[in-house]
């Protein structure tokens, strides 16, 4: 590619005011509306004896947020970028990123708590409107796990040094998915940076279970998480929700004792890296291996907390005979030991690849970090929880516009999204008593944009 004018020929001038250059976020917010989160907010969300008006119209400052994060915005400045061209002509009640700041900061622990609820319900609304989280799958996957997001200045309430040994502010997310849908969170929390990743979990996984039960999906819930979430606390509220789990085990004494009781002919190789189908003899060779033995976890805990399941253990060999731990036994001199601790109902061999699909919960983590939460950016705590919140909202928000679009952008990162269905320019006609969005010619995802469109009851001009 190359420029077909020169320097002397080629001008610029920022002067057309019917312009924009997020007309996607136009089908997103008509979304947002039918599935009731601007009345959501403002039926929950009371932030009475807020000063400087910041309590007034929670709804509208809570949708200008959400908007300017569909859009991409990953701080309070960045809201701005919803004041442009011709977008007054096409929403009102936008404010100014000044006066989101103040609403922002104006929350207290108790009105964070409010916005979840609201959001919560707008969720379920969502997955009943547009059905990215099907309900007629047999099994549903809910995730839990954290992350230290990094702040700089000491300044930032609650941040401080963790696991990770950087300076942040410690976040929690439950996702819900399927075999056939991409992850769609379900609940939020923020934490004190030097806070473990396992604190507060069970309390926030039974608000997610309610939640994916209040979405309408019946299905069998397995509870998946690592070793941080391996406490009695969380199976207990996987217990009382009817939910299984398959939990990580940290590898210490008594895990060593039930590995080495585990019979040498019980070891199953499995698909893993570098593993080789021997056709003739119809299994893998592999690197890796699977088996399984019952065994019972939190006897330390009073009996009722005592829990029967299968532990699963995946040994892989150690090919580097430096990575052996001085100390350690002959079994462990030559294997690496990683294991499961469930009571699904999926066989062995389903149960250890099922576990490892836990992982798509970093791909979330990306996309939030890819876009709202590229900052945390507040130095007020419950400001930046509240934010966390609405990050989530505008998450699934732009999950579910994807899912309306195609197929294939029901699956993709919400990054793509972004950039081929919202921050797509298109210049603002006004013919007769219509307003008409005219789009580029020419467009690539012209037909995936029209189906969004039309989704969210709206016309294309032919």
């Amino acid at each position: 590619m190359i420029l077909s004018h020169s320097p002397a020929e080629l001008f610029a001038a920022a002067d057309e005011p019917n312009l924009i250059a997020h007309a996607g976020l136009a089908p997103a917010i008509r979304l947002a509306e039918r599935c009731d989160l601007p009345a959501l907010i403002a039926e929950k969300v009371k932030l009475t004896g807020a000063g400087n008006g910041a309590g007034t119209a929670p709804d509208a400052k809570a949708m200008s947020i959400v908007g300017g994060m569909v859009a991409g915005a990953d701080s309070i400045d960045d809201l701005d970028v919803l004041r442009h061209g011709g977008l007054a002509k096409l929403f009102g009640g936008v404010r100014a990123p000044s006066t989101l700041g103040t609403f922002l900061r104006a929350f207290t622990w108790g009105h964070v708590r409010q916005l979840e609820s609201a959001t919560r319900a707008f969720v379920c609304n969502l997955a009943a409107h547009t059905g990215f989280v099907p309900t007629g799958d047999e099994v549903v996957f809910v995730d839990i796990d954290s992350k230290v997001k990094q702040v700089y200045g000491s300044a930032k309430q609650g941040a401080s040094f963790g696991y990770t040994k950087v300076r942040g502010l410690h976040f929690q997310i439950v996702t819900v998915k399927t075999a056939h849908c991409a992850p769609v969170i379900v609940a939020t929390r923020l934490r004190k940076g030097s806070s473990n990743s396992g604190k507060g979990a069970a309390s926030l996984l039974r608000e997610a279970l309610a939640t994916v039960r209040a979405m309408g999906i019946t299905a069998q819930i397995v509870v998946r998480a690592d070793s941080a979430y391996f406490s009695h606390k969380v199976v207990a509220v996987c217990r009382a929700a009817g939910a299984r789990f398959s939990l990580a085990v940290a590898v210490k004494k008594s895990i060593r004792a039930a590995i080495e009781t585990i019979d040498q002919d019980a070891w199953t190789p499995i698909k893993y890296t570098a593993a080789v189908w021997d056709a003739d003899e119809e299994r893998w060779i592999s690197d890796a291996e699977i088996a399984e033995i019952d065994f019972t976890a939190f006897t330390s805990k009073r009996k009722a907390f005592h829990t029967t399941a299968r532990l699963i253990v995946r040994r892989v060999k150690r090919l580097n005979p430096k990575t052996v731990p001085e100390g350690q036994s002959e079994l462990f001199a030559v294997w690496r030991h990683h294991v499961i601790f469930t009571d699904s109902r999926f066989t062995l061999a389903q149960a250890e690849p099922m576990h490892r699909e836990h992982a798509a919960v970093e791909q979330v983590f990306a996309d939030l970090e890819d876009s709202a939460l590229g900052h945390l950016p507040s130095g007020n705590f419950t400001a930046n929880a509240a934010w966390l919140t609405l990050a989530a909202a505008a998450y699934n928000l732009t999950r579910a516009a994807g899912h309306l679009a195609s197929t294939f952008h029901a699956r993709a990162r919400t990054g793509t999204i972004r950039r081929h269905l919202i921050n797509v320019p298109a210049r603002i006609a006004r013919p007769g008593r219509r307003v008409v969005l005219h789009l580029p010619e020419h467009w690539r995802w012209t037909d995936d944009f029209a189906d969004l469109w039309a989704a969210t009851g709206q016309r294309m001009l032919t």
